[in-house]
């Protein structure tokens, strides 16, 4: 009986020390979370609202986006650092079409009918 309890425990202490692959977090999940993150820090150090930094990395995490910004304000705030204004502005999107006028949007759309030869 110890015996055999003795054999599986063997395998189960030497199996204890690896790494099995696909067991683990992903590493291009992490990866990814870890660029959100700094880019939050980044969005805050250039004085950027977190939803301007939200508009301009859609296809971040928002979560790691967040952590990162907020991460970013406390240490500014502890060690009274002010941030660097960004240079780059923050694009505006066109209005939509149902904004525009009727007659603006007429005036827009090509006619329909028989082209000009000439």
């Amino acid at each position: 009986m110890m015996l055999s309890r003795l054999l599986l425990l063997v395998p189960l202490l030497l199996l204890a020390g690896c790494e099995i692959p696909g067991l683990g977090p992903d590493p291009k999940v992490l990866q990814r979370e870890a660029d959100a993150k700094a880019t939050g820090g980044a969005c805050r150090y250039a004085q950027r609202g977190i939803e301007d930094c939200y508009t301009l990395n859609p296809k971040a995490p928002k979560a790691s986006v967040f952590e990162g910004w907020k991460e970013m304000d406390a240490y500014m705030r502890e060690n009274k650092i002010e941030g660097a204004p960004s240079v780059i502005p923050v694009p505006v999107a066109p209005p939509p079409e149902a904004a525009k006028p009727k007659e603006e949007v007429e005036e827009a759309k090509p006619k329909k009918g028989k082209a000009d030869k000439h």
